[in-house]
């Protein structure tokens, strides 16, 4: 067992490790610039530049020595207008790189140089193989570049980082291993303390809802089960497909309408109270009960049919005990999978539930910090819920064993 349990959560590592790199590489490509889409089109480069710096965004996506800078997209050589001397081109900068080391594809240039404390201004002409790199020392800022000789078709200025490694992703790597999730951008606090303030109400919610959805759904598959082909067997089944056949959001609309707006029985909006969970939770259960039963059912009647259950029968023991003791606990296994697919969910919320009744889980933190292009708290979200995923997958494969003795874990 103990060697099993070291197998299975090593192999955790590598799992986690590759979410991740999918997560920032999909982000990347899909999601654009967070700062452009937090501070809006009109924001200036230099504020741009400097949310970047802020939440790390400045750096290479997953590794890289050198990252392209705000004060100056590449440009064409046709776009650079000429500077004082006949031998330089000006480079329009967008503003004043700060202290660094940088590489511009060009042999020659002249930095335009401010002392950042008392205002003096200095000039200074570096020359070499291209591309050339410079530095830019403390203290001062520069806030004009000319490029000497014959211009690139297209000029670009990166920034140096402190290494190859020194990337989004390997830092963040770094901030998990010492339990940091970031910060988040839109709401400009840790992204922990955004997840501690979401997962209460997202377990007030959904907890209530699997435990009830499951104790009901097992207590109905099995009278299915007891008087399979009866009456009562068919009218749970017609209302369990009629369950199945209306459309989540269909029962959302109709129980605010129906039971909130117009028997005024709940409230429609908040969370200030119990109370305004009971409608949220009646739903959740209604919605996914017809699935419910009707897999408990198929669960059942598989054991139904079992040697075993006619040499129970042949014993006179009674029909409530061979479904409670024997048929029940042997058909436990596809039961347990069946409800450990939705134990991690319970932790990141039921966007759905939260977004139509106002309930601030983590659901509906998600969903604006999509909105919002909130990396860091979308990020954290997608690595609780992969390694919930797999916790939950191992916990799983314990009950098996617990539950069937025949079962080995190797």
């Amino acid at each position: 067992m103990k060697r099993y349990l070291i197998r299975r959560i090593a192999e955790m590592v590598p799992t986690t490790f590759g979410v991740l790199v999918l997560t920032f590489v999909l982000f990347h490509v899909v999601g654009g610039s967070p700062a452009e889409v937090v501070l809006g089109k009109n924001a200036t480069a230099e504020a741009l530049a400097a949310f970047d710096a802020r939440y790390g965004y400045d750096k290479s996506l997953l590794f890289g020595a050198w990252t392209p800078t705000r004060a100056l997209a590449p440009l064409p050589k046709e776009k650079l207008a000429r500077g004082s001397e006949a031998a330089l081109l000006r480079v329009p900068v967008a503003y004043a790189l700060p202290p660094g080391t940088y590489r511009i594809n060009a042999g020659r240039i002249l930095l335009g140089l401010r002392e950042s404390a008392t205002g003096k201004t200095d000039a200074a002409m570096v020359d070499g193989p291209a591309p050339l790199t410079f530095s830019v020392a403390a203290g001062w800022k520069a806030e004009s570049l000319d490029i000497g000789g014959d211009a690139p078709q297209v000029v670009r200025l990166e920034k140096r980082n402190a290494s190859v490694f020194d990337s989004q992703f390997f830092n963040y790597i770094r901030s998990l291993l010492c339990g940091n999730f970031g910060v988040s951008s839109e709401y400009g606090v840790s992204v922990a303390r955004v997840l501690r303030t979401g997962v209460g109400p997202s377990l007030a919610l959904t907890v209530p809802i699997l435990l009830g959805g499951t104790l009901i759904g097992v207590m109905l598959g099995l009278v299915c089960a007891a008087w399979r082909g009866g009456a009562v067997d068919r009218a749970v089944l017609v209302v369990s497909t009629l369950l199945m056949s209306v459309n989540y959001v269909v029962w959302v609309l109709v129980g605010q309408f129906l039971l909130a707006f117009k028997l005024r029985l709940f409230p429609i909006w908040g969370f200030e109270s119990a109370a305004y969970l009971v409608l949220p939770v009646v739903i959740g259960i209604v919605s996914g009960l017809g699935r419910d039963v009707r897999f408990f059912r198929a669960a059942i009647l598989d054991e139904v049919y079992k040697p075993y259950v006619r040499t129970a029968q042949a014993k006179g023991l009674s029909g409530c005990r061979i479904m409670v003791r024997h048929v029940l606990r042997n058909s436990l296994i596809p039961i347990v999978t069946y409800v450990s697919l939705s134990i991690p969910f319970l932790f990141t919320g039921s966007l759905l539930l939260e977004s139509f009744f106002g309930i601030p889980g983590l659901g509906n933190v998600s969903l604006n910090a999509l909105h919002s292009s909130d990396v860091a708290v979308v990020r954290a979200v997608v690595v609780l819920g992969a390694l919930l995923y797999q916790v939950v997958n191992l916990g799983t494969d314990l009950c098996y064993a617990w539950l069937d003795p025949r079962v080995r874990l190797r």
